[in-house]
Formats: C-alpha cells, sequence, structure tokens
C-alpha cells in the first residue's frame, strides 16, 4: 500500500474526517514540528520559549507594538503573549512605555539585551529556513510561498463569512 493511502473508511452514513488529508490539522502538525526543530536552538542558547522568540522576533521586525498588536501579528492567545511579555520584562529583554498621547496604551520594544538577540537569533533561523527549503528549486518557493499568501487569504474570507454579518447599528 502507497505511504500516504489509508485503509478503506469504515461504513456509515458521514465520511470519516481524515486526519492525514485534513488541511487545519496538517498545516498544525507541520507547524509544530518545525517551531520545535528551531525553538531547540533558542531554549539551548537563550533560554527563550517559542511564544517569547515569536515576541522578540516581531518587536525586532516591528517595534514599538502594544502586547494586543503582537497577539494580533503572531495569532497567539493574548495570554500566552502576556506571559511571554512579563518573562521579557522580566528578564530585562523588552522595554515598556506608556503611549504619549494615551495612558492606558503601553508600548513595547527591545531592550538593548533584546536587540542582541534579536541580532544573533534571526540568522539562526534564517539559516534554518534555508535548510528546511534546500530540497525546493526557486520555482517551488515561489509557488509554496504564493499558496501560502493565496491560503491565508481565504483563511480570512472564511473567517469573515463564518462570524456572519455584523449586528445593526455596526
Amino acid at each position: 500500500m502507497p505511504k500516504d493511502a489509508s485503509p478503506a473508511p469504515a461504513p456509515g452514513p458521514e465520511p470519516p474526517l481524515r486526519l492525514e488529508r485534513f488541511l487545519p490539522y496538517r498545516l498544525s502538525v507541520l507547524s509544530n514540528r518545525v517551531s520545535s526543530a528551531i525553538a531547540q536552538v533558542y531554549s539551548d542558547r537563550f533560554g527563550l520559549a517559542i511564544t517569547e522568540w515569536r515576541v522578540i522576533a516581531v518587536l525586532g521586525r516591528f517595534p514599538e507594538l502594544s502586547a494586543n498588536e503582537v497577539a494580533r501579528r503572531t495569532a497567539m492567545d493574548k495570554v500566552a503573549v502576556s506571559r511571554a511579555v512579563s518573562r521579557l520584562l522580566e528578564s530585562g529583554r523588552l522595554e515598556r512605555e506608556t503611549h504619549d498621547g494615551d495612558r492606558r496604551r503601553s508600548v513595547l520594544r527591545l531592550s538593548p539585551e533584546g536587540q542582541r538577540i534579536y541580532r544573533e537569533i534571526a540568522p539562526l533561523a534564517l539559516d534554518f529556513e534555508r535548510r528546511l527549503l534546500a530540497g525546493m528549486s526557486d520555482d517551488e518557493r515561489a509557488l509554496l510561498f504564493g499558496l501560502l499568501d493565496r491560503l491565508d487569504r481565504l483563511e480570512l474570507e472564511a473567517e469573515a463569512e463564518a462570524a456572519g454579518p455584523p449586528p445593526p447599528g455596526e
């Protein structure tokens, strides 16, 4: 039997959910495996959890975001971002400043230590990505990233459709 072939589905009125062919599951498993592989590097060398590295990476690219903006950009749970931010503030890798016009809004930025870590990890992450994609041609990589961009747009459309129309008056 070929590697990705499955036994015949059990008889029944509904076709079974075949996880090995279910896109959300496949993306999640692949994402977890890739994240775990690279996470070992920054965990061992810098004592960072995946969520902490993602916060550092986003703030390295987009300085002075609020914690809510970090959560939105990373699609991470607000509680996970809040915990990561707390640990990074405590370790001196982040700084928080109250926003000029609105004392309720604070912005985050990398401290000098956070910037140093970002400058060290970013090349490691890029090298990992290079090795991961080395088996693909330039055309395959372009196709992959084009499809990921398209899938991202389609997911946002599907999410909006599932949410339904806004309540009257909004």
